[in-house]
């Protein structure tokens, strides 16, 4: 899944506008336009598709997370500039204050099964022995779970 996939389905998952997709980037201190926005959306074979930084898809989810959790006191996360499918899960999973059973919960909508332990790993360190890469699969089907959870399960691919 490249960036931009990302930041389609997750606005397609909320249904956010592009004045809410401009205020969740506001909520992370950063400002971007309406034209900006709408190339990062487009799909990959337009004109003028633009990838989306990773450091703006990282500000765009503590956006997310502002937004939903409300704004931490003090300094604001410093937004990553590489950004993985842990990261990206992770910073969903504090967006929607999930627990290991919501996400198993989210992952089985999408007809996907994984274990506890499996989960677990793909939020510990990366040195940790356990540790394991979030696979493009984990994600998608993720995404696919909070689509059918939010928006009904007509939709979701």
């Amino acid at each position: 899944m490249t960036k931009n996939d990302i930041l389609r389905r997750i606005r397609y998952v909320f249904d956010f506008s592009d004045d809410q997709m401009i205020g969740l980037f506001a909520a992370a201190d950063v400002t971007v336009t309406r034209a900006q926005v709408s190339n990062w959306l487009k799909k990959d074979d337009v004109a003028d598709f633009e990838k989306i930084p990773d450091v703006l898809l990282a500000t765009f989810l503590n956006g997310l997370i502002n937004q939903r959790r409300g704004r931490r006191e003090g300094a604001q996360p410093e937004p990553e500039k590489r950004l993985n499918h842990n990261i990206v899960l992770r910073k969903l999973r504090i967006a929607l204050d999930f627990k290991e059973e919501d996400m198993l919960a989210v992952l089985a909508l999408a007809d996907f099964r994984m274990g506890k332990h499996e989960l677990s790993a793909l939020f510990r360190a990366p040195t940790h022995k356990h540790y394991r890469e979030c696979q493009d699969q984990v994600l998608r089907n993720f995404l696919n779970g909070l689509q059918i959870k939010f928006r009904g399960a007509q939709q979701a691919d």
